[in-house]
C-alpha cells in the first residue's frame, strides 16, 4: 500500500510542485527562525537544546505536512506557532522544565479541540467572503514587503519581478522557479550569498523532563494555546477554504496536537496549520491541476524533515539568502493567491462591507491582548455581518 502511494506520488511530481514546496519552507523558516531562537534563549536553552528545538520543530512540521497531504490528497502544510514563539520569548522566570510541561498542556488542549470538533464547528460559521478577506489580508503584507525591498536591493528585486512577469507570459507553470533562480543568480553575482557560514552537522535531540507549575500553566500554556488557535489555526483553515479545499479540519488539528505531545520534551513547543506558506502550495504556480497541489506541501514536508535532521547546516543554508530575496520571492509567489482572495471576498455585494473590514483589520497588523490581527479581522467581519443581519430583520 505504501509502495503504491509512493509510486503514484513520484509519478505525479513536477518541478513546479518541488520548487513551491522549497519556497514555502524558505519563506516560513527565514521569516521567523530568529524568534524561535529568542524563545529558546529566553528559557535558558543551551546550544545543544537550541539545536534540539530545531530538530523537533523541523521533524514535527515535516512529518505532519507529509502525512496529512498524502492522506487527504490536499495541500495541508503545518508550521510552528510564530506568535507562540514570540510569547515564549517575552516570558521570564520560567525554567525550561516547567515550560516543557506547559507545552505539553497546550498540545493536549489542541488535541481536545480537534477530537471534539469544537474548532471545526466554529470555522463552519465563518462565511467564504470573510475567510477569503482574511486570507488576502494575511498575505497582502508579504506583497507590500516585496515592494518595499526595492529601496534596499533595487537590482535584485527588479530582476526577480521581471523574471516573474516574463515567466507568467511565457512559462506560467515555472514562473516561481524562474524567479528563485534569478534571485539566487543576482545575489550570487552581488556576493550576497553567505554560504561560508554553513556548518555541516546533524542535529541531536535532547530530552528535557517536564515539570508542571501553576505559574507556567497560566503564564505559558493557556496563552500559547489561545494565540496558536486564534492567530495560526484560524487563518490556516481560512486559507484552505478560500482556495477551494475542504480539508478535514478536526483530524488535521488533532494530528498537530499529537505531534506536540510527542516532541514537546525535545523543544517542539506547538504546531498548527500554516496559512501564508500553505498559500504558496495552493496556487496555480504549484501545479496547474488543483488536485495535484498536495504534491507541493508533501515536498515541503520532506524539506522540513531535512531541515530538522540537518540542524545547523540547513539553518545556515537558508539564512544565507539575503533578506530581500526571501521577501521578494514570498510576495511574488503569493500575488495570484492575494488577487483570488480579494476577488472572492468582494464578489457578493451583501458581504462586501464585512469582507473589506476583515481585510483592513487583518492587514493592519493589530495586536491586542497578545492575539494577532487575523483573529480581530474575523471579529470585525463577524460583527459587521451580525449587524447587517439584524438590520435586515
Amino acid at each position: 500500500m505504501t509502495a503504491n502511494i509512493c509510486k503514484t506520488w513520484l509519478g505525479e511530481l513536477s518541478l513546479s510542485a518541488l520548487v513551491a514546496g522549497f519556497v514555502a519552507v524558505l519563506v516560513g523558516f527565514t521569516s521567523s527562525v530568529a524568534i524561535v531562537f529568542q524563545a529558546a534563549q529566553a528559557l535558558g536553552a543551551t546550544p545543544a537544546q537550541t539545536s534540539s528545538w530545531m530538530w523537533a520543530l523541523g521533524l514535527g512540521m515535516g512529518v505532519t505536512s507529509l502525512a496529512l497531504s498524502l492522506w487527504s490528497r490536499q495541500p495541508v502544510l503545518t508550521a510552528w506557532s510564530t506568535p507562540g514563539a514570540a510569547l515564549i520569548a517575552a516570558t521570564s522566570g520560567i525554567p525550561m522544565a516547567e515550560a516543557i510541561g506547559a507545552f505539553l498542556v497546550c498540545s493536549a488542549l489542541i488535541v481536545l479541540f480537534g477530537l471534539t470538533g469544537w474548532f471545526e464547528r466554529l470555522m463552519d460559521r465563518i462565511p467564504l467572503a470573510v475567510a477569503s478577506a482574511l486570507l488576502a489580508g494575511v498575505l497582502a503584507r508579504f506583497g507590500l514587503d516585496a515592494v518595499l525591498t526595492v529601496r534596499t536591493a533595487p537590482a535584485l528585486v527588479l530582476a526577480m519581478a521581471l523574471a516573474y512577469l516574463l515567466g507568467k507570459r511565457w512559462w506560467p507553470r515555472y514562473a516561481v522557479p524562474g524567479v528563485l533562480a534569478m534571485g539566487v543568480a543576482v545575489a550570487g553575482l552581488q556576493g550576497r550569498l553567505q554560504l561560508g557560514a554553513v556548518e555541516w552537522a546533524w542535529a541531536q535531540p535532547v530530552w528535557t523532563t517536564p515539570s508542571f507549575s501553576l505559574a507556567a500553566l497560566i503564564g505559558v500554556a493557556l496563552p500559547l494555546f489561545l494565540v496558536t488557535m486564534a492567530s495560526q489555526n484560524l487563518p490556516g483553515v481560512a486559507a484552505q477554504r478560500a482556495s477551494g479545499y475542504q480539508t478535514p479540519v478536526s483530524p488535521s488539528i488533532t494530528v498537530t496536537g499529537l505531534a506536540g505531545l510527542v516532541l514537546a520534551p525535545f523543544g517542539g513547543y506547538a504546531f498548527n496549520l500554516a496559512a501564508i506558506t500553505a498559500a504558496i502550495c495552493m496556487g496555480r504556480e504549484a501545479h496547474e491541476d488543483p488536485g495535484r497541489r498536495y504534491l507541493a506541501s508533501a515536498c515541503a514536508g520532506l524539506f522540513y524533515i531535512a531541515l530538522g535532521l540537518a540542524g545547523g547546516a540547513v539553518v545556515g543554508l537558508l539564512v544565507a539568502f539575503p533578506r530581500e530575496l526571501v521577501a521578494a520571492i514570498a510576495g511574488l509567489a503569493l500575488l495570484g493567491t492575494i488577487a483570488g482572495g480579494l476577488s472572492s471576498a468582494l464578489a457578493e455585494v451583501k458581504h462586501r462591507d464585512a469582507a473589506i473590514l476583515t481585510f483592513l483589520v487583518t492587514l493592519s497588523g493589530l495586536n491586542m491582548l497578545g492575539i494577532g490581527s487575523a483573529f480581530w479581522g474575523v471579529v470585525a467581519g463577524s460583527v459587521a455581518l451580525l449587524l447587517q443581519h439584524l438590520r435586515a430583520k
